[in-house]
């Protein structure tokens, strides 16, 4: 109970504040897409992405308003939207729109982002992302994303169709021809134990 008597203006004045507070809906959290600036970093490489050839990616969590995660590279983010151990719900995506007007690969703009999940990928071309691996590349016009295939290689499709083979570099072995990775693993397997 309160300790006010009724009538009261301070005891008015909260029933008000807890009947407002009570009608208040919950504000939604702006997901809008947030350009790159001198400052972003990559989530999973903390460098610069402004440095980095090739489309990129950004994901905003609930709960951390203001703060996307950025990726250097468009297969990086597929990959952290794949990890098992999420921190926060996702509540949106976007990556850049490599069809854009004045987007190239070395400059694919800092904000013509596209809804990741509407976008047409190229997924299994020659293209290299901002950290030298594979990369898959975003396009909001699917007419562009075949021209780009018809150029460079690779299928046209969505999202959730791209394959974990195609974001994830096979680990290398003896059968590649990879004398040191075989030499180093023999060293390390005739190591006795102790």
């Amino acid at each position: 109970r309160c300790g006010l008597p009724k009538g009261h203006p301070m005891r008015r004045a909260l029933v008000f504040a807890l009947a407002l507070a009570a009608c208040q809906e919950d504000v939604a959290q702006n997901t809008d897409p947030l350009p790159l600036t001198a400052e972003t970093v990559g989530h999973f490489c903390q460098m610069n992405l402004l440095e980095h050839e090739g489309p990129k990616g950004q994901v905003h969590l609930e709960g951390l308003p203001g703060m996307p995660l950025f990726f250097s590279q468009v297969s990086d983010l597929v990959v952290y939207l794949r990890l098992p151990e999420q921190s926060h719900p996702v509540l949106a995506i976007y990556v850049s729109d490599m069809g854009a007007t004045g987007a190239s690969w070395a400059e694919p703009g800092a904000a013509n982002w596209i809804d990741a999940t509407a976008a047409h990928y190229v997924v299994g071309s020659d293209a290299l992302g901002g950290m030298g691996a594979p990369e898959v590349v975003p396009f909001a016009d699917r007419t562009r994303a075949e021209a780009f295939a018809d150029e460079h290689g690779g299928a046209v499709m969505a999202l959730n169709a791209i394959p974990d083979s195609a974001i994830t570099a096979p680990a290398p072995s003896a059968a590649d021809g990879d004398d040191d990775y075989a030499r180093r693993l023999k060293a390390l397997s005739d190591k006795p134990e102790g």
